[in-house]
């Protein structure tokens, strides 16, 4: 016994080693009066977010990363778009093993996500809000199933998984149907509008920000939406030219020879709210039309809002819970300028509660991009510290898995200026806030 024991204990003492050597990120020579903090207790801060990632996904085999991890009940052990767009980055990045497993899993979940199109009468395939089997676990369809950008969110982590390491493989005998499948839905959701000059709306979903629900013409979901067409169109027409074997089981599952045209046309007809007055992205058609919420006589102690407020009473208001816009001006990063995201960002920075977990570290990216450094910062340690300092008043419940991960991509993403735009590695670093700061993953 003692022996298997010290032979289990050396197998995992190697495995943490191997993550570590891959994962790590050193921070060095921050100032403490900058940040509050001392340099080694923001070290500590980074190993305890990325431990907690190790913990949560190192046996993602046949199963996927709940919102909590192992570490509390919270959302009944359901996972959602959180383990693609803000896990899976770091993972595709430091463990592709594990990265692919999860895409996998999302594989496994077809034929449920199929049918649950069926069920709300659409083509192709809906994959499900909150879930643990592939059945939707969502009981409230505004904030839950309404939110139809997760079909474009699991693409564009398969995307990324594949260009970050090459895996065409996975992307031909697996990738490649659920893309059919989720354009199909796209094509069946939206509608060309004569009111809008022609261009292809998709109405009636709720984006990222839950505080604003069943609107027509979400930014981010159109946005999202398009590449996932686009990446649909180009996949499959690539798979004809060079993979006719792998196409031929496409045209199994009764691909239309029309289909990838009707896909890019819609892509390219998108439909994109934008004022011309602002100058910016409206995070939908009626967004600017709300009444603004009344922050300034908002008490402290009465958020989130969504815990003292009536959803309707929110509905209502131009206020936002979570990063929205934010999340696609840095997701589809080469789409816009960086005079576009600053408008962009100064704008709905005042609107955005951060009752989200997931809002702190998307907003320290942008900020960063744009060389608002003390945002980048402040925002920045909000995400590193969600749980270590209980920021969001809720670490009881368990982690924030998804701003963990979120944490990781505003260090590179962020503060290093690492950018993987289509494909294509480069870093545009920002002045650090430190001259001898130092940033090493």
């Amino acid at each position: 016994v003692s022996r298997g024991f010290d032979r289990l204990l050396a197998t995992q003492e190697q495995y943490v080693e191997d993550f570590w050597r891959r994962s790590d990120v050193v921070v060095e020579n921050i100032r403490p009066d900058r940040t509050q903090r001392t340099t080694v207790e923001i070290q500590q801060a980074v190993r305890f977010n990325l431990f907690h990632i190790l913990q949560a996904s190192a046996r993602a085999e046949d199963a996927g990363v709940p919102a909590k991890g192992v570490t509390g009940r919270a959302y009944e052990g359901h996972y959602f778009w959180d383990t693609e767009i803000y896990v899976l980055p770091f993972l595709a990045y430091t463990s592709p093993r594990i990265a692919r497993n999860l895409l996998a899993f999302r594989y496994s979940m077809l034929p449920q996500a199929r049918a649950r199109a069926k069920q709300l009468g659409h083509r192709g395939a809906l994959f499900p809000w909150r879930t643990i089997s592939g059945e939707e676990a969502s009981a409230y369809y505004a904030a839950g199933t309404a939110q139809y950008h997760i079909n474009a969110d699991i693409m564009y982590a398969l995307r990324k998984y594949v260009q970050a390491t090459g895996d065409e493989q996975f992307l031909w005998e697996c990738g490649a149907e659920m893309l059919v499948e989720t354009a199909r839905l796209w094509l069946d959701l939206g509608f060309y509008s004569e009111r809008k000059q022609g261009k292809f709306c998709i109405n009636a979903v709720t984006g990222p920000d839950e505080y604003n629900t069943v609107v027509n013409n979400n930014a981010y979901t159109n946005l999202m939406a398009r590449e996932n067409l686009r990446y649909a169109a180009k996949t499959v027409e690539t798979l004809k030219s060079n993979r006719p074997d792998a196409y031929a089981e496409l045209v199994e599952t009764a691909l239309e020879l029309s289909e990838p045209k009707a896909w890019a046309r819609a892509a390219d007809n998108m439909y994109v709210p934008y004022d011309e007055g602002l100058k910016i992205i409206p995070q939908d058609d009626g967004f600017l039309d709300r009444e603004p919420w009344d922050f300034q006589n908002t008490p402290s102690d009465r958020y989130p809002l969504l815990l003292f407020y009536h959803p309707l009473n929110i509905y209502r208001k131009q206020v936002i819970k979570q990063a929205d816009v934010i999340l696609a001006l840095f997701l589809l990063g080469d789409t816009f300028s960086p005079e576009e995201k600053k408008r962009n960002f100064e704008f709905y920075d005042p609107l955005t509660t951060g009752d989200s977990s997931l809002s702190s570290c998307i907003e320290a990216i942008v900020a960063a991009q744009i060389g608002d450094t003390d945002k980048a910062v402040r925002y920045g340690m909000a995400a590193l510290l969600m749980d270590l300092a209980d920021v969001g008043g809720n670490v009881k419940d368990g982690c924030h898995i998804a701003s963990m991960g979120g944490t990781w991509m505003m260090l590179t993403y962020g503060l290093a200026g690492m950018r993987d735009d289509d494909g294509t590695l480069a870093f545009w670093p920002r002045r650090a806030p430190e001259d001898n700061a130092r940033l090493r993953f």
